[in-house]
């Protein structure tokens, strides 16, 4: 079932199974806040078992853009379009979120973002190959995050 996500009221519903649950919620719901602020946006989650498109789409552009394979579980995916930008979200039970942005006119404006949940090790497929820089959330903690730019047509 599709979930529109509350940033006032911080809910694990769909994450309970991950051992950082509060945190990853936290991050979700900061992404949340962020469309909503942004954008006029409601953050839309949905089972990852009900959205084999947008799992397939994240990664069919991290094994093609960096030979990455993502071995944690997928527990929830968020896919819209605002702005004429295509986003897609990813949240994993070991409290990494993945997103794509991929804005539709704009080939110079397309990435992948990595945000990994308070309390979380770096995942051995990303450490050799990125670092983390640190920001402060309210609802999440300190979050660790990096990206790299989309070379491709997706």
């Amino acid at each position: 079932m599709a979930k529109a996500i509350n940033f006032t009221e911080v809910s694990t519903e769909g994450l309970e199974s991950s051992p950082v649950a509060k945190m990853l919620a936290g991050l979700r719901a900061h992404e949340a806040r962020y469309f909503k602020t942004k954008y006029d946006h409601d953050f839309i989650v949905k089972p990852a078992a009900k959205s084999k498109a947008t799992l397939s789409y994240v990664q069919k552009i991290l094994e093609k853009e960096r030979g990455l394979k993502i071995k944690a579980a997928p527990l929830q995916t968020s896919e819209f379009t605002v702005a004429n930008i295509r986003f897609a979200y990813v949240f994993y039970k070991d409290g990494l979120a993945i997103n794509v942005m991929y804005t539709l006119d704009n080939p110079k404006k397309r990435a992948v973002g990595f945000k990994l949940s308070e309390g979380m090790e770096v995942p051995k497929e990303l450490a050799e190959k990125f670092k983390f820089a640190r920001m402060k959330s309210k609802l999440a903690g300190t979050i660790r995050g990096s990206f790299f730019v989309i070379k491709g047509e997706y």
